[in-house]
């Protein structure tokens, strides 16, 4: 799955408009207009599409998340000392679907439990354990990397329980 995928799956689950998404995109760092919204969510299903098509690399998704947390929570007071602006992820090494899950669950408040009770409902099982190694930072020796049927599962649960 793809970053424009992932997007599309997220906005769908979490009913957000198109210029809420260029709201969001630009509380995260990135400016996007409507129009360019619009071309990041088309699906291409041919050639002439794909031109017209906007990819979502691995910056600009991390951007539409920091802003989501910020979109539905609110700016967090800065501590002193601390560094104002997120760290940025790696293009390569970060995977993006640990990314959502741990992102999302910081921006929704969502509880372990919460998230279990997602995954239930989308039909699949998951333990407390195998949960705790998807949100792990990458590098961390219980580390599991989320592969795209988890990410797709957690998304269909996310829809189900916010649009049901």
């Amino acid at each position: 799955m793809d970053n424009n995928d992932l997007l599309i799956r997220l906005r769908y689950a979490l009913e957000i408009k198109n210029k809420e998404m260029a709201e969001i995109f630009k509380l995260g760092g990135e400016e996007v207009t409507v129009p360019e919204v619009i071309q990041i969510l088309t699906k291409s299903d041919d050639e002439y599409e794909e031109d017209n098509q906007i990819k979502c690399n691995n910056n600009m998704f991390d951007s539409f998340l920091n802003g989501l947390i910020i979109f539905k929570r609110g700016r967090q007071e800065s501590k002193p000392g601390a560094s104002t602006t997120p760290e940025p992820v790696s293009t390569k090494s970060a995977n993006v679907n640990n990314l959502l899950l741990k992102k999302v669950k910081i921006a929704l408040a969502l509880t372990t439990d919460d998230m279990l009770e997602i995954f239930e409902m989308a039909g699949i099982r998951v333990s407390k354990g195998e949960l705790g190694a998807l949100l792990r930072k990458e590098g961390h020796k219980n580390y599991k990397e989320c592969g795209d049927k988890f990410a797709r599962n957690f998304l269909k649960g996310l829809a189900l329980k916010y649009r049901g």
